[in-house]
Formats: structure tokens, sequence, C-alpha cells
């Protein structure tokens, strides 16, 4: 009695284990909990359990199937069946159904969206941007002004063949450089330059007048079998609205100086063997979509 009471701690009433260090401290012989021996029971009884019932041990080029005879493989195939039954219904839709009628569909429309972001993601962003608000050298999608025409069917068609592009059918498209291959005189294409920048900044004070006069004769003698008589540009070739804010290359005097001068030719991909007729259509009505609710 008086060792037992000689080794047990006086504070918790726990045997020691003999070990002493520096100091007086002492190890308590401290029992284990009773609830660690539960929980690990119910561990044990549950790795059993799970062992008869579900597949687990591997025996050479099989494994054990377990009683309920699950299986991972069937089960993701089932789920990817049940995707492309699924997909085949809003698929078959969206390929035989014209623009204005699933643009009229809000169904149809959030199936566009949802696919058309990761089509437009994978394949688009890299030069109109994720926002598909373009950048320098690379059209603002989410606008009106259009290259080649902004209708549905026109954009399909852009898609489809690009610009400039290996397509035997692409829309093709060059701005001469008028100043590098001396078809204008350097101040004359400073007055070209200047008229250009007027169209889109009528009141303008960073220009000198007295070229802008002088630079529409130029433009009208130089400039109007591709942007028009009013500068409003053609979609059938190509050649840019001059008159509004939206610009590929940047608006500013200095480049539009620089573009007059030594010219520009975009490019775009033809996509009608990299992307299917469907995919083609979905980002279509995509990137109508994000016009539609952009700027």
């Amino acid at each position: 009695m008086g060792v037992e009471q000689q080794d047990r701690d006086s504070y918790t009433g726990y045997l020691t284990t003999g070990h002493e260090w520096g100091g007086g401290l002492k190890e308590l012989n401290t029992p284990v909990p009773r609830v660690l021996y539960f929980f690990l029971t119910l561990a044990f009884l549950f790795s059993v359990g799970y062992w008869v019932l579900m597949p687990a041990w591997p025996l050479g080029v099989t494994y054990t199937k377990g009683l309920l005879g699950i299986d991972q493989r069937k089960l993701v195939a089932a789920s990817l069946h049940e995707a492309a039954l699924e997909r085949s219904v809003w698929s078959r839709r969206i390929e035989t159904e014209d623009f204005a009628e699933i643009q009229s569909d809000p169904g149809l429309m959030n199936v566009v969206r949802e696919t058309g972001r990761t089509l437009f993601g994978n394949n688009c962003a890299a030069c109109h941007g994720v926002d598909a608000k373009g950048g320098p050298g690379f059209p603002n999608l989410t606008t009106t002004s259009w290259l080649w025409g902004g209708k549905p069917e026109e954009i399909f068609n852009t898609i489809r063949v690009g610009v400039n592009s290996a397509h035997p059918d692409t829309h093709v498209s060059q701005m001469p450089a008028f100043g590098h291959d001396q078809m204008l005189a350097r101040q004359d294409v400073l007055k070209v330059a200047s008229f250009v920048y007027s169209l889109s900044h009528p009141d303008a004070k960073d220009i000198d007048p007295a070229r802008v006069e002088p630079g529409k004769a130029l433009f009208a003698a130089n400039c109007v079998a591709c942007h028009g008589s009013d500068a409003k540009g053609n979609p059938e070739v190509g050649a840019p609205n001059l008159t509004d804010r939206y610009w590929i290359y940047g608006g500013d005097f200095d480049t539009i100086d620089t573009t007059v001068w030594g010219g520009r030719q975009g490019h775009m991909p033809t996509w009608e063997d990299r992307l299917s007729k469907l995919d083609r259509k979905i980002l279509t009505l995509y990137v109508v979509d994000k016009r539609m609710v952009g700027p």
C-alpha cells in the first residue's frame, strides 16, 4: 500500500512509469481513453465490411468483386451514356433549327451559353480575349461593328472559312501600304490620317485642321472603293467602319497614321476542319448573344 501510494501522482491520481526528468518531472502511466478503443473497433468493423461488400483486394489480373457487385467503370460508362443521350436531344435541335428559332428558346440559349463559353475559351479567347472584347489587332466581338457582316449566317460563314486563311473560300482582305509602297507622299498620308481621325473625333483639337479638307479629297480618290463614300465600311470586302469608335489596331492619330502608311492584313484561321458544324453553330450563337448583352 505504501509503495503504491509512493508511485501514484498526487495531483492526477495516476500511477507513474518510474521515469523522472530533471526538476522532478515524472511520466504518468495514463491509460488509453476507452473512446479510442471504440473508434478503433468501429474502423476495423467498417474495413472488414467494406472488403466484403465492395471491390477491394487485387488478385493477379482481377480483384475481389464484393457482394454488392459495384463496378466503377460501369458507373462511369452509364453516366457518359446518360450525358450523351441528354446532349443528343439539344444538339439535334441546334443542328436542325434556324438561328432565330434557337435564339427564341431560353432553354436552348442556356445550353449555348454554357457550351459556347467553353468552346470560345478553348478556341477563340487567345485572340479575342475571354470577354470577347478583343485587343490590338483583334476585333471586339461585343459591338455592332463587324468586318464581314454581323448576321448569324454571316458570322457562321466567317468562322467556317476564316480571313486570309488556307480555306479555298476564305475571306480575303488587305489594306494597301499607301506610304510604304509610295502610293502617297508622306504629307498626303498625314492628310488622309487627319481626315480619318476627324471622322470619329469631330471635336478633336490635336490635329491640324488645314490637313482635314485635303485629306478628304485624298480619301475620296484612294479609299472609298473599300470604305465607301461615307467611310462606314463595306462588309463584302471586310473594310471597317471608320466613323465609329471601334478600332481594331487603335483609333488614336499615330496608330491611324501608321495604318495608312504601312497597311494592315489581318488573319483568322478556318475552323471548318477543327470544329464540327454543331460547335461552329454554337459558337456563332454564343458570339451573337455576347453582342446582344455587351456594350
